[in-house]
């Protein structure tokens, strides 16, 4: 079957995962709300499988505080929220023009583009917003198809939101969360990129080092 579509990953293959920058924030949340912000940065972290697929951004400030003995208040709620929020927006933002062109390429040269990204709520709901959005057929973000890398659902989710079978797919990811196997156990062509981070350095398929190379490979 002919590939006609390109599925991608978001963070660390798009655009860089700023992990330094997301602790830094979390300790900044942290002091909003009244928690140590090194035990609240741990608590977020341990946090990760409900943040995918069941809680809100609210609801996540306002767990995570209780477990660590604190009651936030709503206008502190709003604050910490609003850290939150500015750094998901500057992480967005953070997109390269090679990228941006490497995307109008592939779109150009006839290719459906779809992203899958395990994420949490407030990506979702900043991404219509951002130059990389205006790129995509389709967007799944794990709080909103209920299911994430590398459970097949959400896979199946963007490629029925493009109209193509997941044979008819490539799919790009740096590898984080087995989302390589994932895609591979779907049907879809499986290529690594490298280029922010060697997550998976074992992975024995195709990789490349940029999507300039991506493009030069699959147009």
């Amino acid at each position: 079957m002919p590939r006609t579509a390109v599925v991608f990953d978001l963070f660390n293959t798009l655009v860089p995962g700023a992990d330094a920058a997301r602790d830094r924030v979390l300790e900044e949340m942290a002091a909003v709300v009244g928690v140590d912000p090194a035990a609240f940065v741990r608590a977020h972290h341990e946090s990760w499988p409900d943040r995918l697929v069941r809680w809100g951004a609210a609801e996540t400030v306002r767990i995570l505080s209780g477990r660590l003995g604190a009651r936030p208040s709503d206008a502190a709620v709003a604050r910490a929220l609003r850290l939150r929020f500015d750094l998901g927006a500057r992480l967005l933002a953070d997109v390269t023009p090679a990228t941006l062109d490497a995307l109008d390429t592939l779109r150009a040269g006839g290719y459906r583009l779809a992203l899958i990204s395990n994420t949490t709520a407030e990506t979702a709901e900043l991404w219509p917003a951002t130059a990389l959005a205006r790129r995509f057929d389709a967007a799944v973000f794990s709080p909103q198809a209920g299911a994430a890398k590398p459970d097949p659902p959400i896979y199946r989710a963007a490629a029925d939101r493009i109209g193509v079978r997941p044979e008819g797919c490539w799919f790009v990811g740096d590898g984080a969360d087995r989302e390589l196997a994932g895609a591979a156990a779907v049907g879809m062509a499986v290529i690594r990129t490298t280029e922010f981070q060697d997550t998976d350095p074992a992975w024995p398929g195709e990789s490349v080092a940029s999507l300039a190379e991506l493009v030069t490979r699959l147009t």
